[in-house]
This record gives C-alpha cells, structure tokens and sequence, in this order.
C-alpha cells in the first residue's frame, strides 16, 4: 500500500478515524466502528474488512468469531479525510446483537420503536464470547 493513501486521512489524536460500512448493493448502511493505520494496511492487503477494537485495544477482524464476515468492494475517503466510507459485501448479519444492521432504532412520533429484529441470536454466533466481538 502506497503511504500517500494514508496521507490522505486525518486520523483524530488516538490515532483513529470513524469507518461507515455500507452494503455495496443496497445502500445500506450496516455500521460504524473504528479503524487505525494497521486496520486499513490489513483491510487493503486483504480485502477482509479489519477494524480498530477501542474496548479491547486491538485489531478486530469482522467476522472473526461470528463468521459474518466483511468483503471490502470499495474504500472512500470523505472530503475532509476525516471520516471513511467502506463499501462491503456483508456475510451474515452486520451487527453483535444479530440484525442486519446496527442502525435498527428509529425515532418514530417522539418514541424510540425497533424497526429491525434479530436475525441471529447472538449466542449462536458469538457461544460464551463477549458481545460486540464480531
């Protein structure tokens, strides 16, 4: 990977920059986590979406534990370099609580209403691990 892609990214002062993933065909958007430098080298050599794990301080390859893994289609930074766009072939379901996507709350008439139900229990993908580890 060329350096000059990294250059373009405005990492905040832990070094880290916010990563939307979108299902490539779609359009929707699954969810938002963390990536570093080593978790965007990774997710450009591979191909496999790699991200930043803040709780438990390391790289958190998607799909990892669950097995719903991400496929890098294309990666886009935004305007400012300050925040990134992944577009992603989605195995399985995006979010550890075992919907599609993470965004599965809406304010709907001043109330918060699920518009997303499980899809997965999440002790199927994840046994006695810890949530939020895929």
């Amino acid at each position: 990977m060329s350096s000059d892609i990294l250059d373009k990214i405005t990492f905040d002062s832990n070094g880290l920059v916010p990563a939307i993933a979108q299902q490539h065909d779609s359009g929707d958007v699954l969810m938002m986590a963390w990536m570093n430098a080593d978790a965007i080298r990774e997710t450009l050599a591979t191909g496999t979406v790699c991200y930043w794990s803040r709780s438990r301080r390391q790289l958190w390859r998607k799909g990892e534990t669950s097995g719903h893994v991400q496929r890098l289609v294309d990666f886009r930074i935004d305007c400012d370099g300050d925040t990134l766009l992944l577009l992603v072939d989605q195995t399985g379901v995006a979010c550890h609580t075992g919907r599609h996507t993470c965004f599965f709350t809406a304010i709907r008439d001043g109330a918060a209403e699920i518009i997303s139900e499980v899809e997965v229990p999440p002790e199927e993908m994840y046994g006695n691990s810890p949530a939020g580890s895929s």
